[in-house]
């Protein structure tokens, strides 16, 4: 059996004072230091967990604004497109525009042409008229009068046969 000594009693008073010692010096500043650590760590996840939170709404703003500006820039290439057209009915407006404004000018300067050559070709008339005349009547009497006559005559054919043709 065990012998209960003096020695055995001092071991057990030495060891519960060693347990009360440890108690109180190392065990209570070590539950200490675990429960800090324990609400460090809590903390830090606590932390970590609103940071994710943080990033996920970042990152759906970040999403956000790229929606906008591909929107935007959606946009701004529609405006360009539509402006690229207003530009080019402009543009194919003035060609028309211009070409009929040549087009005109072209009938303006044919008809003065027409017209122009028409009173050539009746001078020219008149004096084959004239020196026609003169040869067969064999002298010519006034040559004012003759061509009045000779303007007169062509001028009468003009309004009954020259209008009759198109212009």
């Amino acid at each position: 059996m065990v012998e209960l000594n003096a020695t055995l009693l001092a071991q057990i008073i030495n060891f519960l004072i060693l347990m009360a010692i440890l108690v109180k010096v190392a065990y209570k500043p070590l539950m200490k230091t675990l429960a800090e650590r324990q609400e460090k760590i809590a903390g830090s996840l606590e932390a970590a967990e609103k940071d994710r939170a943080e990033a996920k709404k970042l990152l759906l703003e970040y999403q956000q604004q790229m929606a906008e500006a591909r929107m935007q820039a959606q946009e701004i290439v529609d405006k360009a497109t539509k402006v690229a057209g207003q530009n080019k009915e402009e543009i194919l407006a003035e060609a028309r525009t211009e070409h009929v404004r040549m087009l005109k000018a072209a009938q303006e300067e044919i008809q003065r042409e027409k017209e122009e050559a028409l009173v050539e070709l009746k001078d020219e008339v008149v004096s084959l008229a004239l020196t026609a005349a003169a040869q067969i009547v064999g002298q010519n009497l006034d040559a004012a009068i003759n061509r009045q006559l000779v303007q007169n005559f062509i001028d009468q054919l003009d309004a009954n046969k020259l209008n009759s043709y198109p212009n």
